[in-house]
């Protein structure tokens, strides 16, 4: 017993040494370009058939084979992916969604270029550069490790290393090459991948699919490792590697004999998954997908030509109608990651598992095998294996509710390599399956005709998700997530609800894609073509259905009359592009063409200062003529709306034209007898304020009591206390970190207090989310603008209203009017209009919501002397129709002329507070305690405009 189990540890030991070389890798690259490096395991694959290239097939000796594997031509992968996939990206500020797509991308085309050159399928005849003799192999790996890690460590690489990571900018200005440390990085990590392919090929399968897919499988031992430490990455590889080894010796008995067995078979999935859903989530950034300009529009006669093109295979006989018949099903697997990911925003790598559920559900059903259920009908099982497959879509649900980025992509990758490894690839679940058609179906034309009919179905479905008051939901939360939350969207529920419908669409489309081929394969829904329709589909367009048919043209089109791999080489190379083009191919086109149409008579055209130049020219002309020029019977003009704009009276003008004698109400109110000025101009000297009567006259709406906040054991928060009464503006004002923010973040629900409560009236909503506390009337806005890019201005301003306090219909309306945005401007996309286009259309969404409470994050950041006029009488007209608001801003003067309380802050507690001329004179005052000096401040910040945060 004892000799086996020294030869089992020996074979684990064998085993962990190459996961280790892969973590080695992984980490190392990550900490070099902040990138997790999808193709590591497709690198190397590549250098683990060029090895085998060179020495068996052409002969040569392994002593320069090896060299010039490892040494050169590993090396040369990583640099020319440095140079010229990810460096582009990391100067261009690429955001974490095309860095992710462009990995993936990278391991697609190797993938496929992989199956091209050698062919798909498996050599077992690679050569054998270290001996099996684990103790050498572990050798190699910690003195890998160990230099690594000194390097690291010691050396001023390692320092210039660290701060490209921390912030490549920054790196940059100090002096550091942060091309070159990138590009060394990437070196490095290539031959670590080149290593463990070269090392794994003479014990696994050597194949394009197989390979890579094995060596991201250990990607565990790194996100264990946290992305950052290498002892950790070596002793998690090590003590996986054993472990499962041993493992092997067990023979439970029963019916759960071959799950444990494949557990014990598949110890790095089983770490994969619980390194991926239990431990703290790494890469925490937004990732999926950003879409920084308004979706493109779809080209005129394009459904008509989809149609057409669809029809078409019924006219087809013998292989072609064959291959055609997969067309439609694909196209339905493809339409649940424009669900999921081009209108939900979340990222899944793993819808290739959910279809393949389906394909095994429906054949387990229609064979009498499903525990509990009878033999059903194969339309029927089909419809069944829907509904047992769309509730599993919680398996990546869940833990997309708190995770982003990268940690939800391994997430979603995690679900998808389990359910391959522990379902799909078993003898238990899958042995002596077969898959037939609908009766009545069975013959390729008629089948196919069902499938049309199904794919029109689903396409309904994506429609009816897409449009309306759930599909502008799903678009908000996609652009911006916390803005969508501050809207009223019940986000954790909405994401829920994505990838359910996900699920149950790819549970569909794997059905009908295994009705098809009248087969239940495996090999079909292996997690790297997950992988493969997930690029596909972010190229092609992620919130495209055209997209998603287009993609599932492309892919068995292109397979099917070429080599295998032209398809995945395709996707790779468009996906490698992705930052060029995050739009997608159609877009690259559209702006292409747009940029070359010649009109044969061009003129100059102003730019957007130009434009507002030029108004107040005439403005100030029109003015010396003694009055103001009218404005025509359009629209308002979207760079300087005339209802926004001051008329430069000393009284502040009517809000909105067409209002100027009818009256404004707030958003969900009753009818006023108008906007009530307030306060005059801009200046600090003011006349009494009528203080409010009635409603505004009760407790404060909103309270804050001991409130504590503290980050890694700097005290944020120190027991504040705050009262927002109602129709009063309250204004929070102080250095930076003083706890600003923090005290904001708390009364928004985006951060929980360690201690403390906050109450709205009389109820107690400390552990509230943004999202309900919005629908109980707490509204908010942010510092940047939290706007909904891809979406109008009109549905910026529906998604408050819809998801918001009140179901008024008429409250978009009318907050749209009072902003100045019920013009023209309000059918243009929300992404790239000016500033203060962008700061009324946030503003005015909130108050869509019909808030009680009205928390503004600095909302003059951005705004001209005009606009800060114009937003101050709007906010003096909210408080005096009863809003609470509370605004935090560094603009001293703003808030003099501004708010009725202001409150002090610094090092994390209120120092003074009272009505603000009184406080903001009296900051002089408070010098000699080192509280506060005006002068000195404003000498340091430059007017105090540091007061940021």
């Amino acid at each position: 017993m004892s000799s086996l189990t020294y030869d089992l540890t020996l074979a684990g030991l064998s085993v962990g040494s190459a996961a280790a070389l892969t973590g080695i890798g992984l980490v190392v690259t990550h900490r070099a370009t902040g990138v997790l490096n999808f193709a590591h395991g497709a690198i190397a694959m590549v250098c683990a058939c060029l090895l085998r290239q060179l020495a068996v097939e052409w002969d040569w000796p392994l002593a320069l084979a090896a060299p010039l594997t490892l040494l050169v031509v590993a090396p040369a992968i990583g640099v020319a992916l440095e140079r010229f996939v990810f460096r582009p990206l990391a100067v261009l500020g690429g955001d974490p969604a095309q860095t992710l797509v462009a990995s993936i991308g990278v391991f697609v085309l190797l993938v496929g270029g992989a199956a091209l050159v050698w062919g798909p399928g498996a050599r077992s005849d690679a050569p054998e550069l270290v001996s099996a003799d684990p103790w050498g192999q572990l050798a190699v790996t910690l003195v890998l490790a160990a230099g690594v890690g000194a390097v690291i460590r010691w050396t001023r690489f390692g320092r210039e290393l660290r701060a490209v990571v921390d912030d490549r900018p920054l790196a940059a200005l100090t002096g550091v090459d942060a091309d070159r440390v990138a590009a060394a990085g990437w070196a490095f990590g290539s031959f670590t991948a080149g290593l463990t392919g070269v090392l794994l090929a003479p014990y696994v399968r050597l194949d394009p699919y197989g390979m890579p897919l094995l060596v991201m499988e250990v990607v565990a031992v790194a996100v264990a490792a946290r992305m950052r430490s290498l002892p950790v990455a070596v002793l998690a590889a090590l003590a996986i590697g054993v472990a499962q080894s041993q493992l092997t010796r067990l023979h439970p008995g029963g019916h759960l004999e071959p799950l444990l067995q494949a557990v014990g078979a598949n110890l790095f999935v089983v770490a994969l998954l619980v390194a991926a859903l239990a431990l703290p989530g790494i890469g925490a950034r937004d990732a999926l997908p950003r879409t920084a300009t308004a979706r493109v529009p779809t080209p005129p006669g394009a459904w008509i030509v989809a149609v057409v093109l669809f029809l078409l295979p019924l006219g087809f006989a013998g292989p072609d109608l064959h291959t055609a018949v997969q067309v439609p099903a694909l196209g339905v697997v493809l339409l649940s990651l424009v669900v999921v990911t081009g209108r939900g925003g979340q990222i899944s790598l793993g819808q290739a598992a959910y279809a393949g559920l389906g394909a095994l559900f429906t054949a387990l059903l229609a064979a009498g095998r499903f525990p509990g259920l009878p033999e059903l009908p194969e339309w029927m099982a089909l419809m069944t294996a829907v509904l047992l497959v769309a509730p599993l879509g919680l398996l990546t649900g869940r833990p997309a509710i708190g995770r982003h980025g990268l940690a939800l992509a391994l997430a979603t990758f995690a679900v998808g390599v389990g359910v391959s490894r522990f379902v799909l690839t078993q003898p238990y679940a899958t042995s002596g399956l077969a898959l037939g058609r609908p009766a009545g179906f069975e013959g390729d034309r008629a089948y196919y005709v069902l499938e049309l009919l199904l794919l029109t179905v689903a396409l309904l479905a994506v429609r009816a998700l897409r449009r309306g008051r759930i599909g502008r939901a799903l678009a908000a939360m996609r652009d911006h997530e916390a803005g969508a939350s501050a809207a009223g969207v019940r986000v954790p529920r909405l994401k829920l609800t994505a990838f359910v419908a996900g699920a149950a669409l790819a549970a569909l489309g794997g059905g009908m894609l295994g009705m098809g081929v009248r087969a239940f394969d495996p090999a079909a829904y292996d997690p790297v073509r997950g992988l493969l329709w997930f690029a596909a589909i972010v190229v092609l367009g992620a919130d495209s259905v055209l997209g998603a048919l287009l993609a599932a043209a492309l892919l068995v089109g292109l397979d099917a009359g070429t080599r295998g791999g032209v398809a995945a080489a395709t996707i790779g190379v468009l996906a490698v592009l992705v930052g060029r083009f995050p739009g997608g191919p159609y877009e690259a086109l559209h702006t292409t063409a747009k940029a070359l149409r010649l009109s044969p008579r061009r003129r100059a055209t102003l730019t957007p200062l130009g434009v507002g130049a030029r108004r107040a020219i005439r403005t100030i002309r029109t003015r010396e003529a003694g009055g103001l020029q009218a404005e025509g019977a359009g629209g308002p003009d979207i760079d300087e709306p005339s209802a926004w704009r001051s008329s430069g009276s000393a009284e502040p003008a009517g809000p909105v034209r067409g209002e100027r004698h009818a009256g404004v109400s707030r958003p969900g109110a009753g009818p006023r007898d108008g906007l009530v000025a307030g306060r005059g101009g801009p200046d600090r000297g003011r006349g009494p304020r009528t203080p409010p009567v009635g409603a505004a006259a009760r407790l404060p709406v909103l309270r804050a009591r001991g409130l504590r906040v503290a980050y890694d054991g700097f005290t944020a928060l120190d027991g504040v206390d705050l009262d927002l009464p109602p129709g009063r503006i309250t204004a929070v004002v102080g250095p930076n970190g003083a706890g600003k923010s923090t005290l904001f973040h708390c009364l928004a629900g985006t951060v929980r207090p360690a201690s403390g409560r906050v109450a709205l009236g009389e109820r107690d909503i400390t552990r509230l989310p943004a999202h309900a506390r919005t629908r109980l009337g707490v509204a908010r806005t942010f510092q940047q603008p939290a706007v909904f890019p891809t979406l109008t201005v009109a549905e910026n301003v529906r998604v408050g209203a819809e998801q918001g306090r009140s179901a008024d219909p008429g409250a978009a309306e009318r907050a749209l009017r009072l902003l100045g945005l019920d013009g023209a401007v309000r059918t243009l996309p929300a992404a790239d209009l000016p500033t203060g286009t962008l700061r009324r259309t946030e503003l005015a969404r909130a108050l869509a919501s019909s808030p009680r409470v009205l928390l503004l994050d600095e909302p003059a950041a951005g705004l001209d002397t005009a606009e800060v006029t114009a937003l101050a009488r709007v906010l003096r007209a909210l408080a005096a129709d009863g809003t609470t608001l509370l605004v935090v801003e560094h603009d001293l003067d703003l808030v003099a002329d501004l708010a009725d309380t202001v409150h002090v802050m610094t090092a994390g507690r209120v120092v003074a507070s009272g009505p603000a001329d009184h406080v903001l004179e009296g900051l002089d005052e408070h010098a000699e305690s080192a509280v506060f000096d005006r002068s000195a401040v404003s000498d340091r910040f430059g007017g105090f405009d540091g007061f940021g945060g």
